[in-house]
């Protein structure tokens, strides 16, 4: 193995991309080595230990500064996340497992169950090739391996506001009667739901009924996962408007449904082919009613939306209500609206005017006339207060669509955390408070967005990219979907689209495509990760190119971080990488 590694650096590179690291020796220090030096065996100090039946893997690429003392063995029992390794390698050809998009085909799948092969579950035999590698395992990994500035996954780099962490704390510590550290009700912690009726009785102009109309889940994950399972049945049809939240076409599949794509159209601010420009992405109402039937049991409406930011405005909602008349009574709205406080855009006020929103900017979908029993409002704690790890998630609703969730919520957990739910119970009236000299919590952290949103906005339109105006475009959430421009197209090397790089099982039909190539040369090469578009797809229109000039970029980071990945954004259309914080050539000694 060593003559190998030492005579084929290029195995080496091969190996340390491969998800074949997942488990094994990890060291405290992070294991980054561009291309060019993985490809050069006199640049780094090169380990391998043989792979045994019963052992780890413990290929490692290690810079040359790491002392043998720092490398800690860490083993992981759970199965890998990629869906590649496996906890007990075997010996073979990496390379041909890698590139064995076969291993993930559903014909494959099925005709192993039929033929008495597979031991694999019926949930499993449902997702079929999405049990394979995804855009998160693939580019979770490179972030591991490499330096970057990471603006890839949705979640804030920072604590929460002081009076969240201090109501944590204080749920904690409580050593009263009722303290929070056993079991509570299944449906949600009294002292919560009490809290969630009382805004939403706000948001909906309507008064809710904390026992009956609300259940709260852990996260809002959880919140889709079991609103799906309660509607949908084998040979139902549910909606989703494209590019989409990946998790939304496996949860539905999952529960046996079909997802239906309506997409989305993005419409550039200018039409002249010599200018690539931003844009606006909008619902095109025949491309709704085209795809409504009597299947139609759901729409999955996620406004503000990811991955593109865009905020439905009322008229569009509108035309989604009329459809759900159309679709007929069995037909519901699953609202997904965990970006609900951060819109850092907001549509212009006499839009909002007829129906009075209390979150500014923002339409409350079962709001409008008529759809409050027609609909599903998810949301969570996760976003709004940066608290991802809470994983506290609601969902609220008629009683008739609330209860069968109820229903089968002991059958997945039989409560989400007690002290988490009280934390959050205690929370909520605070972020209604002056905070940091603004009159709430809520206009604080818009602020907050709006800026960062700007400072990133600025280093990916001096890299090349082009971006929404947002003074004529609203936008929420904290996702930039940049457009790939021609003069970037042609700072990618050659050699990125060929078979070499493009062959890959975690993208959309083994195929990574330019918006994939784009992002992966950039987090190997120049120091920055973002997200390809692809993965936010239906497979079919990614293969047809719809996303091929789209990236996803995070805002929810530092500032530090963002100026960071601006410095190396910079380097993108030069033969200039990010050393530290300097931008120096990529040949530079």
């Amino acid at each position: 193995m060593i003559s190998l590694l030492n005579n084929h650096p290029a195995f080496l590179g091969l190996l340390v991309q491969s998800p074949l690291l997942c488990n094994g020796f990890i060291s405290s220090k992070p294991l980054s080595l561009p291309t060019s030096e993985l490809r050069n065996p006199k640049s780094a100090k090169l380990f391998a230990s043989s792979i045994q039946k019963d052992s780890i893997t413990t290929l490692l690429a290690l810079d040359s500064d790491v002392d043998e003392d720092e490398i800690v063995e860490t083993v992981d029992r759970a199965p890998c996340f990629d869906g590649i390794c496996e906890s007990t390698p075997v010996d073979g050809d990496v390379a041909a497992i890698l590139s064995d998009t076969n291993a993930y085909d559903q014909d494959n799948i099925q005709d192993e169950a039929s033929s008495g092969e597979s031991h694999a579950g019926e949930a499993m035999l449902r997702l079929g090739t999405m049990t394979g590698p995804t855009v998160w395992s693939e580019f979770g990994r490179l972030s591991q391996e490499y330096d970057v500035a990471n603006l890839g996954q949705g979640f804030p780099d920072w604590l929460p506001p002081d009076f969240a962490v201090e109501a944590l704390v204080s749920a904690t510590i409580d050593s009263t009667k009722q303290s929070p550290h056993q079991y509570t009700r299944t449906a949600g912690h009294p002292n919560l739901v009490k809290q969630l009726a009382r805004r939403y009785s706000k948001h909906m102009h309507r008064t809710i009924d904390p026992m009956n109309e609300v259940s709260v889940t852990v996260g809002a994950s959880q919140a889709l996962y079991l609103s799906l399972q309660t509607l949908v049945k084998p040979g139902d049809e549910v909606i989703l408007f494209e590019p989409f939240f990946d998790l939304y076409q496996n949860q539905i599949k999952l529960a046996g449904g079909t997802p239906v794509y309506v997409p989305l159209t993005f419409v550039p601010y200018s039409e002249d082919n010599e200018e690539v420009t931003g844009g606006e992405w909008i619902l095109e109402p025949e491309k709704l009613e085209q795809a409504i039937s009597p299947k139609t049991r759901a729409i999955i409406l996620n406004s503000p939306h990811n991955p593109t930011g865009k905020v439905f405005n009322v008229s569009e909602m509108q035309h989604i209500a009329d459809s759900v008349i159309a679709a007929g009574p069995q037909c519901v709205v699953i609202s997904d609206e965990v970006y609900k406080y951060i819109v850092h855009s907001s549509p212009p006020q006499d839009e909002l005017l007829g129906v009075g929103s209390s979150c500014p900017g923002h339409v409350h979908f079962a709001s409008l006339p008529g759809m409050w029993d027609r609909t599903i409002t998810v949301s969570s704690a996760g976003k709004t207060f940066s608290a991802t790890g809470w994983q506290v998630g609601w969902c609220i609703g008629p009683s008739n669509l609330i209860s069968p969730i109820h229903q089968l919520l002991p059958y997945v957990q039989f409560c989400a955390s007690t002290v988490i739910q009280e934390a959050l119970a205690r929370t909520l009236p605070k972020a209604d408070e002056p905070y940091e000299g603004y009159d709430s919590y809520y206009e604080y952290l818009n602020s907050k967005y709006r800026r960062k949103r700007d400072l990133l906005g600025k280093g990916l339109k001096e890299a090349g990219f082009a971006i929404p105006d947002y003074d004529r475009t609203p936008g929420g959430g904290f996702f930039i979907f940049a457009r790939i421009t021609p003069e970037l197209r042609r700072a990618l090397p050659a050699e990125r689209m060929g078979p070499e790089y493009t062959k890959n099982p975690a993208a959309p039909g083994g195929e990574a495509r330019l918006d994939w190539a784009l992002c992966q040369w950039m987090a190997e090469e120049k120091g920055v990760l973002c997200i390809p578009s692809s993965p936010f797809f239906s497979r079919e229109k990614a293969m047809e190119g719809a996303s091929d000039e789209f990236i996803r970029v995070a805002f929810c980071k530092t500032d530090e971080t963002i100026e960071s990945a601006a410095k190396a954004l910079m380097g993108v259309r030069s033969n200039k990488v990010l050393i530290g914080s300097a931008l120096v050539e990529a040949n530079a000694e």
